[in-house]
């Protein structure tokens, strides 16, 4: 499972945004819905509209021309001209609906419709109650006007753009009520890392001072042993620590480059963690090339920290911990409990823990996440849950 250096998941903005611009879309789906609704209502409305204005008018047409039939009909055979109008154009059928007489452009004739339209024509039916020459239906035909169509369709781009706006406005609104508690908690939870960091410099360098200055050749092997879980649990407080102060202050310090000898680092570091690997009787092999990098050495002890007290923490007893260097590229490998393929995907987002029982704020991943992208670096992560992880670092 491969995790891609341009996801960012250590920015608050942009965690902040994800979750707004989720909203904003289930949202803009529910009023571009509404939107729909409302437009295919207002064009339903609009053709019954047109319909019957033409109803009325065409109904009239038929009033004129049925009396110009019961003319036609009482001086029939002296009078044989059937009645024609500019104004439309009309047909006559009997009762088994076969025609009598036809002007119609149009062939197809509907018979359960009072009123239609085919193509570019509109038909009005209208049943006659007497038979005027042997008919029962008259058709009549005028053009089809569609200019309520343009009207129609411009009122519904105005008003839908109109009031789109206007719901997005309200959803921005809504949006930021939305996410103004996670802000504000994710907010709290860095005011309260800032002041724990405050508070932890000055005991955590005082016990560490001191364990250092103890002469342990004078003491018991059970005060030596107390000794040294006191000097496990101060570093495991101390990469903390650290991590807290880089959250803090990474704005204002540690901005030196230079070039770095990682093996000579890691060697460094893998000393650092010595009592830690111990006290798990954890195994530590070593395949380290000499490698030179450019680069920020307090970023990168950030790095390396965390990825070996998580080798450690997350390891079994009598586990493995192998780590191999050679150019370009920096592999760590555990015995532990391993993670699971979906937990992969968001480890390395701020806060995120998936282990109750280790300490730490779930910050450390996040700051080597953060750090390796500034160095255009890429880290991939494969584990097998309970039983092994490989973290891979390439640049």
């Amino acid at each position: 499972m491969k995790v891609s250096k341009n996801k960012d998941t250590n920015s608050l903005l942009q965690s902040e945004k994800k979750s707004l611009y989720r909203f904003l879309m289930l949202y803009g789906m529910m009023i571009a819905s509404i939107v729909f609704l409302i437009s295919l209502f207002y064009y339903q409305s609009q053709e019954k509209l047109m319909f019957s204005n033409k109803r009325a008018t065409l109904s009239t047409y038929a009033y004129e021309h049925i009396k110009r039939l019961k003319s036609l009909h009482h001086f029939f055979p002296e009078q044989v001209i059937y009645p024609r109008d500019t104004r439309y154009k009309s047909a006559i059928y009997d009762i088994e609906k076969q025609k009598i007489f036809s002007e119609l452009n149009s062939t197809n004739i509907q018979f359960d419709n009072e009123i239609y339209h085919t193509g570019n024509k509109m038909h009005y039916m209208k049943s006659l109650d007497e038979y005027y020459l042997g008919a029962k239906y008259l058709f009549l035909e005028v053009p089809y006007d569609e200019t309520w169509k343009v009207e129609a369709w411009k009122n519904i781009a105005t008003f839908g753009t109109s009031l789109s706006l206007f719901f997005m406005i309200i959803g921005l609104f809504l949006a930021k009520l939305f996410v103004r508690p996670m802000k504000e908690s994710i907010e709290l939870l860095d005011m309260f890392i800032k002041d724990t960091t405050h508070e932890l410099n000055t005991p955590l360098s005082s016990i560490l001072a001191n364990i250092e200055m103890i002469d342990k050749d004078g003491i018991s092997d059970e005060n030596k042993r107390k000794i040294n879980r006191i000097e496990i649990a101060a570093k495991t407080v101390s990469v903390l620590y650290n991590d807290l102060t880089y959250l803090t202050l990474e704005n204002d310090t540690h901005q030196k480059y230079e070039e770095i000898d990682l093996k000579l680092l890691l060697l460094d570091r893998i000393e650092y963690f010595h009592s830690l690997a111990s006290s798990k009787m954890i195994t530590v092999e070593l395949d380290l090339n000499s490698v030179s990098f450019y680069g920020n050495r307090h970023k990168l002890i950030r790095v390396v920290d965390n990825l070996i007290s998580n080798a450690i923490k997350y390891n079994r007893r009598k586990g493995i911990i192998r780590i191999t260097l050679k150019e370009k590229q920096l592999n760590i490998y555990d015995s532990g409990t391993g993670i699971l393929e979906h937990e992969i995907e968001v480890m390395f987002e701020r806060y995120k823990r998936f282990n109750s029982s280790e300490g730490g704020f779930g910050i450390g991943l996040s700051i080597v996440k953060k750090i390796l992208d500034e160095y255009d670096a890429i880290i991939e992560v494969t584990s097998k849950k309970g039983e092994w992880t490989m973290v891979e670092i390439k640049w």
